[in-house]
């Protein structure tokens, strides 16, 4: 199975992505972790982006805030699906958000909500599902869970109004 990547731009950064890490780990999913900066290390970003398919990268999630440009950095070195994760630091991670998702024509990075990990690591776990399909399975039950956990909860609320 290919692995995930996961890459922030700052240690302040794990208690959102660390989430991503979990969900990646309920499926099963391998993954690598580091921080690396746009702006502070870019020569570390480009060669783990020019590097991940040859080290078995099958989807990258790049989180940053305020500027945001690694997922863009990561994307144009790189055809390896990835994945933006706006981190929430100024303006409520708005900053984030729009750095991450405007990217120019050619350079798609498929992008989540601000502090989205959990989305991040559930896309990265679908793109990989296309090659893997017992992963596909598990994510067609935990969609089950999801359905029926909220039907669960509008029984008891109709219990409860009764």
């Amino acid at each position: 199975m290919k692995k995930v990547g996961i890459i922030m731009g700052s240690d302040s950064d794990l208690p959102v992505v660390e989430k991503a890490a979990g969900v990646l780990e309920e499926f099963g999913v391998p993954y690598d972790m580091h921080i690396f900066s746009a702006h502070r290390t870019p020569e570390q970003v480009k060669e783990y982006a020019e590097n991940a398919r040859e080290n078995g990268v099958g989807a990258i999630i790049a989180a940053a805030g305020m500027a945001a440009h690694l997922a863009g950095a990561v994307a144009a070195n790189t055809t390896i699906p990835v994945i933006g994760l706006p981190i929430k630091s100024s303006f409520e991670g708005m900053d984030a958000l729009l750095a991450t998702v405007q990217m120019p024509s050619g350079i798609p990075v498929a992008t989540v909500a601000v502090n989205g990990s959990k989305n991040a690591a559930l896309l990265a776990v679908e793109i990989l599902s296309v090659s893997e399909p017992g992963l596909a399975v598990k994510l067609s039950d935990k969609r089950k869970e999801g359905a029926s956990a909220v039907l669960e909860k509008d029984k008891a609320l109709q219990e409860k109004r009764n």
